[in-house]
């Protein structure tokens, strides 16, 4: 069955204490958050997942980069913070690391015939796959890769391209996709049928609007979504996404509508 949780950005409130006071309010029982900045409030964190009897479903690096870049100090500094954040998923008892693999377009050199740059990333994402497995292994953590919409990437866009890459580790059980409904319903050609094709292997699938709004203030048909999800008996989490900060504090009350609508669409 479905776990929910909700990201932490998108709770409204003051403090970390009232945001994580409001999803306990909403009757969630988890939290997914940011990975940046995390060793200076991990304590902060845990005690107050204590004391409102809420889990960390899994922490998401949100817009950071670099694992593909040209420079190799760039890379270096990013795969650390690839580290830092599993061991912080291991203090949480976090399931997932959600990272997108790269935004923008390649800076990478163009080396063909011998290799294109869009060839040359695809072998150091490989790699660094292939480096941190056995890591997220022993933090008992999966390290999920997020497609997103073209419009942001030119790299990893579809959900088939991810399972390539996995296929490429052997399909390592700790390395896994999250999916985000909002970036699937511009990059899928099937949003449905790619959810058929590759649940089996999402750690995390994001609930988003196709605007990119709170679920139920689109057009996207999350009741269908729900139907296929039971049908194929998912049981990773589902996480109840909306608009970025920089569009302004989202309301309980906004949230409250969005978490009815998928109940009624069976995905609460």
């Amino acid at each position: 069955m479905p776990k929910l949780a909700i990201q932490e950005d998108l709770l409204p409130g003051a403090t970390l204490r009232d945001k994580l006071a409001l999803a306990r309010r909403l009757g969630l029982g988890a939290v997914e958050f940011q990975a940046r900045g995390l060793d200076e409030r991990i304590d902060e964190i845990e005690a107050l997942l204590a004391e409102h009897g809420l889990a960390a479903s899994g922490l998401h690096l949100g817009g950071v980069d670099g694992w593909l870049a040209a420079d190799r100090g760039r890379r270096d500094d990013a795969a650390d913070l690839l580290r830092r954040a599993l061991a912080g998923a291991l203090d949480l008892g976090a399931d997932y690391l959600c990272f997108v693999p790269h935004y923008g377009s390649s800076d990478m050199p163009d080396l063909t015939p011998f290799a294109s740059p869009m060839e040359l990333q695809r072998e150091l994402l490989i790699w660094l796959l292939r480096g941190m497995s056995d890591l997220a292994e022993a933090m008992d953590a999966e390290l999920a890769m997020l497609p997103i919409h073209g419009g942001e990437t030119d790299f990893l866009t579809r959900l088939e391209q991810g399972a390539a890459l996995r296929r490429e580790v052997d399909e390592h059980p700790k390395i896994r996709l999250a999916a985000d409904t909002f970036h699937m319903s511009m990059a899928e050609a099937d949003l449905l049928a790619s959810l058929r094709a590759h649940q089996g292997a999402i750690s995390a699938l994001c609930l988003r609007d196709d605007k990119g709004g709170l679920p139920g203030t689109g057009q996207l048909p999350f009741a269908a979504i729900g139907a296929v999800l039971a049908e194929l008996e998912y049981s990773g989490w589902l996480v109840i996404g909306g608009a970025p900060p920089s569009a302004g504090e989202t309301s309980a009350a906004a949230l409250e509508a969005g978490l009815e609508h998928l109940r009624r669409c069976g995905l609460g």
